[in-house]
């Protein structure tokens, strides 16, 4: 490698089915579950043609996985970042970027100007309105991720992710220089499907095959129906929940407003990973 981190083998080297619920919390569950608790109100999928029916009580809290055994987590090494230092690794990289001078709430706002090995991040948008869409724009440290997820993805012949959003600008009212998280902070996307370089395409919603309340990873986990697709959407998640690329990766399992993408998320200042 000439960029100075893993292959995208050595990040794809743990499978789908390696993970256990026994696995021990890092820094106890109350943080995890609060912060899910909130994310699951304010993350609500786009419109879609069809999805899960919503559950009955509120599924179990998700598995709190231990750190990626390759050493400190990606995730964790990325939230503490701050703008010079990312933005340097991302031109170490030769990342196709351009810096957003300000975006309220985005500690480093930048867009990507090009595909991070082979594989285009982007809105359905028109071209034209993605130049400008504040939907495109992302924080560096979760560009840092989406990277490293890139070449997992390569893996699978993928050439774009369509995702609904990354960015959604806080309120109006929100303090200036205050930071956010999640969308409002530019530090999560919601992946919608995953065309490959033969046109075909993952479509979350289609394929993933899952229901609420069931094991994403792990010992027992798998699609309710073991479609060729469905087996690759679970590799996909999986692979990266193993790198530890995200803090939190939430899909069709978790609940009813993700039913259509996977929620995958930096979270800087933690030190747990959550996956449902």
């Amino acid at each position: 490698m000439t960029r100075g981190h893993r292959s995208a083998r050595d990040l794809a080297q743990v499978g789908w089915q390696s993970y256990s619920r026994s696995s021990m919390p890092i820094g106890g569950n109350g943080p995890v579950v609060g912060a899910l608790a909130a994310l699951a109100l304010a993350c609500a999928a786009p419109s879609a043609h069809a999805g899960f029916g919503a559950p009955a009580a509120v599924p179990d809290p998700p598995p709190v996985l231990p750190l990626w055994l390759g050493g400190e987590a990606p995730a964790l090494r990325y939230g503490r970042l701050d703008r010079s230092g990312c933005e340097a690794e991302l031109t170490r990289r030769s990342v196709p970027f351009v810096a957003v001078d300000q975006a309220r709430g985005v500690l480093a706002p930048v867009r990507l100007t090009g595909p991070l090995h082979g594989v285009t991040f982007r809105t359905g948008l028109p071209r034209a309105q993605r130049a400008t869409s504040p939907w495109e724009i992302v924080d560096c440290r979760l560009a840092l991720a989406l990277d490293d997820f890139a070449m997992q993805l390569a893996l699978h012949d993928v050439a774009q992710v369509i995702h609904f959003s990354v960015y959604r600008p806080p309120i109006q009212s929100w303090p200036a220089g205050k930071l956010a998280s999640r969308h409002p902070g530019a530090l999560a996307i919601d992946a919608g499907s995953f065309v490959k370089k033969d046109g075909t395409t993952l479509e979350v919603e289609r394929d993933f095959h899952g229901h609420i309340g069931a094991t994403t990873c792990g010992a027992g986990a798998g699609p309710d129906t073991a479609s060729p697709q469905a087996i690759e959407l679970r590799h996909i998640v999986c692979d990266a929940a193993a790198s530890r690329l995200f803090n939190v990766m939430l899909t069709p399992d978790y609940n009813r407003p993700h039913r259509n993408h996977f929620h995958l998320e930096v979270t800087a200042g933690v030190k747990w990973f959550v996956v449902h």
